[in-house]
């Protein structure tokens, strides 16, 4: 025998049957025409099935109609009203959609991929522009993925249900267990961070999701704590970005490249004094001021753009670029470490590492 219909998969079935009836159905026809009830073992069974199933969907509101024969009041048929139900018609600018392809291309990675994909396809059907999406030509959001500890966190942040988990420090190097109430999850330069409360420390913590080790774990059930208040939000997210003053960082930037960083330059101003030697690497470069506050958070995007982008100023974020990209080069040649020696912080790792907040 073929496997039963799951419940939704049945739901999605009688709610197209519904729309697309040009009059009403009656019972029978959704029993014989409706795959996923014909699965029922007797008339009870149905009954029980196809009323369940009609309390659900006007649950979610979509209004199922009972309409009655004119001629026969005990000929009863079913439709959905979409006079009321369905959406008006989406009208998307070119930019418009150009944004949406841009935060759609964030979830490539994360398991949202397959839902992100169609309905871009399908906002794209009814844009106004087919070229829509080259007005973003050379802007790509750089979020890598949040691993195995995303789909999970997501689902402690809206349920309210405290983690637990193993995390590595950037700042100590120090690798245990966290027990933490989420509160947010933020996409920030590159990657995914948690804003909570380290219930061990008492306080609010950041924490980068590439540091997470193994499993995340649910502690207690959902609804165990209570949602940061806007103050303690903002506090946690001041804390991560750093409370130091924002500086600009000079950069050699190849042609129609790094549109990402072009996009939040700033004017150089023109008494700007460059590090020598920066006219013989600004000779088929464009230069660029890019506004930051952490020298490893800007070095860590910058590592991503390769040789398009050239740091001029500061010392301390060129440095850490280079170190990173010494580290790379050399990874095929590391012997291979398990164990927690494998999350050890590296002696080279520098005091740019130490401005890391929270974790």
């Amino acid at each position: 025998m073929p496997p039963a219909i799951p419940p939704a998969e049945r739901l999605l079935n009688l709610v197209i049957a519904l729309v697309n009836t040009p009059g009403r159905m009656t019972k029978e026809q959704v029993r014989t025409s409706v795959a996923g009830y014909g699965d029922a073992r007797s008339d009870e069974a149905f009954e029980r099935m196809f009323e369940r199933d009609k309390d659900t969907l006007r649950e979610l509101g979509i209004p199922v109609l009972t309409v009655t024969h004119a001629g026969h009041g005990d000929d009863i048929g079913y439709r959905i009203d979409t006079a009321t139900w369905s959406l008006p018609p989406i009208e998307l600018t070119a930019a418009e959609l150009g944004v949406l392809a841009l935060a759609a291309q964030v979830w490539q990675d994360q398991s949202l991929r397959a839902d992100s994909t169609r309905a871009l396809t399908k906002l794209r059907a009814v844009g106004t522009a087919p070229e829509a999406h080259d007005l973003v030509a050379g802007l790509a959001p750089r979020v890598r993925a949040g691993g195995d500890a995303f789909a999970p966190l997501v689902d402690a942040v809206q349920n309210r249900q405290a983690v637990r988990f193993t995390y590595h420090a950037a700042t100590t190097g120090e690798v245990r267990e966290r027990r933490v109430e989420p509160w947010k999850l933020l996409a920030r330069r590159g990657g995914w961070v948690l804003l909570a409360r380290d219930r061990d420390r008492g306080a609010s913590r950041s924490f980068r999701l590439s540091r997470i080790r193994g499993t995340v774990r649910p502690v207690g059930t959902p609804g165990g704590f209570e949602p940061p208040t806007s103050q303690e939000l903002a506090d946690a997210s001041r804390a991560w970005v750093g409370d130091g003053p924002e500086r600009t960082a000079l950069l050699a930037v190849t042609p129609q490249r790094a549109g990402a960083l072009r996009a939040r330059a700033t004017p150089v101003p023109s008494d700007v004094a460059l590090p020598t030697g920066a006219d013989v690497v600004l000779r088929n470069r464009d230069l660029v001021a890019v506004p930051y506050r952490l020298h490893w958070e800007l070095a860590e995007e910058l590592v991503g753009y390769g040789d398009a982008v050239v740091v001029l100023d500061p010392p301390q974020v060129r440095d850490a670029v280079v170190r990173m990209l010494r580290v790379a080069a050399t990874l095929d040649r590391l012997p291979r470490v398990t164990g927690e020696r494998a999350f050890a912080r590296p002696a080279e790792a520098g005091p740019d590492v130490e401005e890391a907040r929270g974790a």
